[in-house]
């Protein structure tokens, strides 16, 4: 395990987290812009979870609470970092994030086709529910 520094983004990071999920993370999403994130940590300071080495990002996690669900998005670990620890140390601090506001259980969202992430989400204890599936509907921008 490498020695990793968790801590929570700070909104001027924007453009950098961006940078780094288009290295790091599959797929994207409608929010992937400088407003989408840097409103996600202007609403909750806490949710944007970063894991540094030596003064790099090298790992994300987005830990939502909306007071009913807690909500991981973004669970992302630079490539040349994998399998050194850096997404165990980001689900704990989610975690115990989740568990300080009375959370009950963490809900992950994961891409079909990453049988990679699966693995990883499994490994860290989650399990797959196949009962349930999402469903979306994009809003017009305002």
């Amino acid at each position: 395990m490498i020695d990793v520094h968790i801590r929570p983004a700070t909104a001027d990071e924007a453009e950098n987290v961006l940078a780094f999920w288009k290295e790091a993370a599959e797929g994207t999403s409608i929010t992937d812009d400088v407003e989408g994130v840097t409103r996600l940590i202007e609403r909750d300071p806490e949710a944007l979870i970063l894991a540094e080495s030596g003064g790099l990002l090298v790992g994300s996690v987005i830990a939502g609470y909306d007071g009913w669900r807690c909500s991981l998005y973004r669970l992302a670990v630079r490539p040349s970092h994998r399998r050194q620890g850096v997404s165990t140390a980001l689900l704990d601090a989610a975690e115990r994030r989740f568990l300080a506001v009375g959370g009950r259980r963490g809900d992950a969202m994961v891409l079909e086709a990453n049988e990679r992430a699966q693995r990883a989400w499994a490994s860290a204890g989650y399990h797959r529910e196949d009962h349930w599936r999402r469903w979306v509907k994009p809003f017009p921008a305002a």
